[in-house]
């Protein structure tokens, strides 16, 4: 059995975004040359999330407007976090939209079901963030 370790870097130039990894992911993968196995995606952040699905913009938008509706950025002082910060939206996004994924990997390849990939959901942005990667198997 190995392991191996990478971190990912983000800087989103919004509060809010989803960004497509999967080929940062494979590429870590390649590195790595284990063949079968776990990955672990995991944001290293509480206003970040990493999760699986479609990459469809329509649906990034329906992401956008459900979360709006749970989790209102404004007003601030909606929320008794804000009197220290202005993210207590983007902590209550990220426990909707999850910390991490867990992915086999098949043959040096991410073992995806058909559409999956995956996603660096921001939600409180316009900083360097990161993403632990760990990767165990042979």
């Amino acid at each position: 059995m190995k392991t191996y370790r990478e971190e990912l870097y983000y800087f989103t130039k919004t509060r809010r975004a989803y960004i497509n990894i999967t080929n940062d992911v494979q590429q870590i993968i390649n590195k790595s040359n284990i063949k079968d196995g776990l990955i672990l995606v995991n944001a290293m952040h509480i206003t970040a999330s990493v999760f699986i699905n479609d990459d469809e913009r329509g649906l990034h938008n329906d992401f956008e407007v459900f979360l709006e509706k749970l989790a209102p950025e404004k007003p601030y002082e909606q929320y008794e976090h804000n009197g220290y910060e202005d993210n207590a939206d983007a902590h209550l996004k990220r426990q909707i939209m999850g910390r991490e994924v867990v992915v086999a990997i098949t043959n040096g390849k991410l073992d995806f079901g058909t559409w999956e990939q995956i996603f660096y959901g921001e939600f409180d942005g316009m900083r360097k963030k990161r993403v632990l990667v760990k990767i165990i198997g042979i």
